[in-house]
């Protein structure tokens, strides 16, 4: 399938298929090729994780756009941001857990030595200012 790109910014007329394509904003329409151009889009705001405590892979990393749409995508998709120590331990629940991942807007890194903790780490690097209303275009 063929699809047009479209959106503010990102290659304006540029066909590309849609097998290619990292996300699409199912609101607006907006499609971000690659995760780069996704992570870098100031319309994007970090906002939350929700967590799969059965296949940590398959949590959900949640972002606003600057549509007023909330955009998800698995923590699997940002894995290899992170190049830091797995943990095989889950402390999730235990007296040491500090509960991070267990409230979706906490975007804390947790310092515990827990197998959770590398998801913790990856929503650090995704997070980046809110726009003013003049950086929106």
């Amino acid at each position: 399938m063929i699809m047009l790109l479209v959106g503010c910014n990102y290659f304006f007329g540029v066909i590309v298929d849609s097998d290619q394509i990292f996300k699409t904003c199912k609101i607006c329409g907006m499609q971000w090729i690659t995760r780069d151009q996704f992570i870098n889009d100031p319309q994007v705001v970090s906002i939350g994780y929700q967590a799969n405590f059965v296949i940590l892979g398959k949590g959900l990393f949640l972002f606003n756009h600057s549509c007023q749409s909330t955009l998800s995508v698995e923590v699997q998709a940002f894995q290899d941001l992170y190049a830091g120590p797995m943990f095989e331990d889950r402390l999730t629940r235990s007296e040491a857990c500090r509960g991070y991942c267990l409230h979706r807007n906490n975007l804390r890194p947790c310092p515990e030595q827990c197998e959770c903790a590398y998801v913790r780490e990856i929503l650090g690097f995704l997070q980046k200012p809110a726009l003013t209303a003049e950086q929106i275009c």
